[in-house]
């Protein structure tokens, strides 16, 4: 969030893609907060997909499924050159750091904060 609201603030030139991935769109701390970011400042790019649509009492009109290659690869214009920040669980940084060196992302353009516990 600190990175988005400063980007915004300060009008950074840099395009931002956020893939944020839930459950359920009840799930999803912060996805009002999001999606106003992005109406605000047309270089945020939101892709937030959901997972567990069958299981939600809402409806959802976005992306659904795990982000995978294919996901990203519809949305960025190209996988090398981003630097890319990954933060979720273990199993989903480790997940989503070898899919991205797979598709061709420097190992090294790639930062991650992993946290567990809810």
């Amino acid at each position: 969030m600190s990175i988005i609201r400063q980007a915004t603030r300060e009008n950074l030139p840099h395009q931002l893609y956020l893939f944020y991935s839930n459950r359920r769109p009840e799930d999803a701390a912060f996805l009002d907060l999001l999606q106003q970011a992005a109406r605000q400042n047309a270089k945020l790019h939101l892709i937030a997909t959901m997972t567990e649509m069958q299981h939600s009492h809402h409806s959802w009109t976005g992306e659904t499924g795990f982000i995978d290659q294919n996901m990203v690869g519809r949305h960025l214009p190209s996988l090398e050159g981003p630097i890319y920040y990954l933060a979720g669980p273990p199993i989903m940084v480790a997940a989503m750091r070898q899919m991205l060196v797979g598709a061709g992302a420097d190992e090294d353009d790639i930062r991650t904060e992993e946290f567990s516990g809810y």
